[in-house]
């Protein structure tokens, strides 16, 4: 579902980005609340109110991740969906290097190696585009601050949504109504249809997630890492074979080193996901010891790196 939202945001024109952003913030919140309502799931909320250090975290998750809902849907609908796809695909190498820069976390030489045949990828893509590729570099580092701040803030994935959007609520809210009484609001003079639409952003941004929280308890977590891949390959693949949109031998040289990258640093976490996997049954005595289980999950050398497990992509 996160690899076809391409097809999906354009369906929502003549609505500009900031319009969708807005409707995608307050039909989020609807969806996510009805769904606590059903499964009963409220007492985070006041335990969260008693804490200002996690509100003012998850203040910063909203923003982060408004910021890169925003340039995702302006990208997708002004033909830029295969660099959109390409800030997925440098998001783990972005996120390895802030946790070496910001947590202090060390690097095995293959994590290094891949670091930095990812920069080089930006290099090369910088030359072939005859600028940075901002469109990439925002959603990369946005989506990697958003998850370094979900880390911190350590809520489920429907409850942390929730909280952020009902940050997000106000002020989305507030932008729609402004919108429509000076004459600019879509959602009621493009006919019934369209504000149907709109108003799925919400479904369309809380089902993913759903059945990420889903799968998360039901395969390794390795598995999931890989399987993440998926999402901008899939974009990727509908930015060239069905929006063509141009691909010049440059652009392909720089997505074949950040590819590089990314099967060196899978490859090495694979390995060091079957040694901790090995280390634990030799310590158990059990065969049936999952790789990539419990706490060595949360050790930046023992887990598959795909695109961040993160509630709201993309």
């Amino acid at each position: 579902m996160w690899g076809l939202f391409p097809l999906f945001f354009p369906l929502l024109k003549p609505a500009d980005p900031f319009e969708v952003l807005a409707h995608r913030m307050v039909w989020s919140l609807v969806a996510v609340a009805l769904a606590l309502l059903v499964i009963r799931r409220w007492r985070w909320a006041a335990e969260l109110l008693r804490q200002p250090r996690k509100l003012a975290l998850i203040a910063v998750a909203s923003a982060v991740i408004a910021v890169n809902w925003g340039v995702y849907i302006w990208a997708v609908n002004n033909d830029r969906v295969v660099e959109a796809s390409l800030g997925y695909f440098i998001n783990p190498l972005v996120t390895i290097a802030m946790g070496v820069l910001l947590l202090k976390e060390r690097l095995r030489p293959v994590q290094w190696a891949a670091v930095g045949v990812g920069f080089a990828a930006v290099l090369v893509l910088t030359i072939g585009y005859g600028r940075p590729p901002w469109i990439s570099l925002i959603l990369a580092f946005s989506f990697a601050t958003y998850g370094l701040v979900k880390k911190k803030v350590n809520l489920g994935g429907l409850e942390s949504l929730a909280a952020e959007t009902a940050i997000q609520f106000l002020p989305a809210l507030a932008y729609l109504l402004w919108l429509s009484a000076d004459g600019g609001s879509t959602f009621t003079t493009e006919g019934p249809g369209h504000a149907a639409l709109l108003a799925t952003t919400g479904l369309v941004t809380a089902l993913p997630l759903v059945c990420f929280g889903a799968a998360a308890i039901r395969v390794p977590l390795s598995t999931l890492g890989l399987l993440q891949y998926l999402a901008p390959v899939f974009q990727f693949l509908l930015g060239v074979l069905y929006f063509r949109e141009a691909m010049p031998p440059e652009r392909w040289a720089g997505f074949a080193l950040v590819w590089l990258a990314l099967t060196l640093l899978t490859a090495d976490a694979w390995r060091s996901a079957r040694r901790t996997a090995k280390a634990l049954r030799a310590e158990t005595g059990s065969p049936s010891v999952t790789i990539a289980t419990g706490s060595a999950v949360q050790n930046a050398d023992s887990v598959v790196p795909g695109p961040d497990p993160v509630d709201a992509r993309p």
